[in-house]
């Protein structure tokens, strides 16, 4: 009998830590001083503003689609999409969902796991990207020294013109332009999203206040140091590069991350959060994604997928996220 083609192809095997250190595993990172005061700061530049909400055809009989523009990081224009259900019954609990690396908010029918199971929907595009994989329309007008192509090197000569500062605070600003919604019940808010997207998920649960619950799908952007130590793959392959070339940056370049690592942001998190981890992801390595959980300051959980890669739990952890937002949303 021929094997099929999926089990000729090469898996990752275990690579990292053992499970049961992962579960207490707790790196010592050297946290800025500053660090609350930096964010206090740039979201205070960053003032919420209103959003407009389109009406869009999407030809989704049960799902009604809103194109969102909202002011982001400097005022800047982000879009989104907004779903909700046709059949509804007063203010919805609502899902802000932020994108995996390369995607952005892809087409209106593509994403609507969220409004299908009976709530409010948020698409937050990511700037700058959406040509790897899934379409994007927000442009990133700020650049910085030059970098490695990608975005994790891109203005990471200070931590004021670094990338993910304006992603953050876009994240955040996605989920005011939520609550602003007539449709949305601005008390029962919760963030999610893979890799990239369960990243920045952590940075939303650290930088808004009074979310429900968040849930972090094997997160990317925490523990850098940790991360370039056990995996040159990409996107942490381009921090690797980039080190490899500016071998004079090093510190500098570790003490701009520290004030976006997930690890710090985790720490300042307190709605209920549902992480997940794959213990063979050669892209966002276990100890990477346990060591933002084990420091999560609010309730958790985490659902380990022992055999699986970055694609974790897949359709199996969409079950448990339903059953989660069930609960939290109740």
């Amino acid at each position: 009998m021929r094997e099929s083609r999926l089990t000729m192809l090469p898996r990752m095997a275990e690579f990292d830590l053992p499970l049961e250190q992962l579960r207490t595993y707790r790196p010592a990172l050297a946290e800025p001083s500053d660090f609350d005061r930096f964010w206090d700061d740039t979201l205070a530049a960053s003032p919420p503003g209103a959003a407009s909400f389109e009406p869009f055809d999407a030809g989704l009989r049960a799902i009604e689609s809103f194109d969102v523009t909202f002011p982001g990081f400097g005022g800047q224009p982000v879009r989104g999409w907004l779903h909700v259900p046709v059949v509804r019954d007063g203010p919805l609990p609502c899902v802000v969902e932020y994108i995996g690396y390369g995607g952005g908010r892809g087409l209106a029918h593509e994403r609507t796991l969220w409004a299908v199971a009976g709530y409010a929907h948020f698409v937050m595009d990511t700037r700058g990207q959406g040509s790897s994989w899934s379409v994007g329309d927000t442009p990133d007008p700020d650049g910085g020294l030059p970098a490695e192509p990608g975005f994790m090197t891109r203005g990471v000569g200070a931590a004021e013109t670094y990338y993910y500062r304006r992603v953050f605070v876009d994240a955040v600003r996605a989920v005011d332009a939520a609550r602003s919604h007539p449709l949305i019940d601005p008390a029962r808010i919760a963030v999610a999203g893979g890799s990239q997207g369960g990243g920045i998920t952590i940075a939303a649960a650290a930088l808004c206040h009074d979310l429900v619950a968040a849930m972090p799908d094997v997160p990317f952007l925490c523990n850098f140091r940790r991360a370039v130590s056990v995996t040159d793959g990409n996107p942490y392959g381009e921090l690797v590069r980039y080190l490899h070339t500016h071998r004079d940056r090093i510190e500098q370049v570790f003490a701009v991350l520290s004030y976006f690592d997930g690890v710090s942001m985790a720490a300042r998190a307190s709605a209920s959060g549902l992480f997940s981890v794959a213990l063979r992801d050669p892209i966002c390595p276990p100890s990477t994604v346990f060591a933002a959980y084990n420091a999560y300051a609010g309730p958790k959980r985490i659902e380990v997928y022992d055999f699986n890669e970055h694609e974790g739990g897949g359709a199996f952890h969409q079950r448990t996220q339903l059953n989660f937002a069930r609960e939290v949303f109740a």
